[in-house]
């Protein structure tokens, strides 16, 4: 088993035993296994994946970016922000994702920091919708076009 946490500047958010913890990184995910080899490397935004077993259900978490370190059968996250599928109100994140889509499409009036912050944002919030909706269908909890809710 791999004693994994993960911790945001406000907050342990997870720490527990889990089998297996998939990671976003630039180029693709990193799967780290019990007796991987030690790894340290960046996370971008996107879902982390957890499972308790092999081949058991999945558990979701977005994150906006951090650092990864693994070392004798612990793996360590420090993330810029991180939030469990469940507790991501998914209408609530869809306007914050309308909210970012709109202040990019400004980026004439923008100078570079402002557009790379805002771009970020738009990043941030296109993880939280995505690891939201694939917890709700996994929960079979229909989801409007709108993004709503049916």
């Amino acid at each position: 088993m791999i004693k994994f946490k993960i911790v945001t500047p406000e907050k342990t958010v997870v720490e527990e035993e889990v089998y297996q913890a998939t990671l976003p990184v630039e180029g693709g995910d990193v799967t780290i296994l019990p007796e991987h080899i030690p790894y340290i490397g960046a996370i971008k935004a996107g879902e982390i994946i957890l499972r308790k077993v092999a081949g058991g259900e999945e558990s979701s978490l977005a994150t906006s970016g951090g650092f990864a370190e693994f070392h004798g059968n612990t793996l360590v996250i420090l993330a810029d922000t991180a939030e469990r599928a469940e507790a991501i109100d998914l209408a609530r994140a869809e306007e914050a994702r309308t909210r970012a889509e709109a202040l990019k499409k400004e980026h004439m009036h923008m100078d570079q920091e402002e557009y790379a912050r805002v771009a970020a944002a738009l990043e941030k919030e296109l993880a939280r919708v995505k690891v939201a909706r694939k917890h709700h269908s996994r929960r079979g909890i229909s989801i409007g076009t709108d993004g709503m809710g049916a």
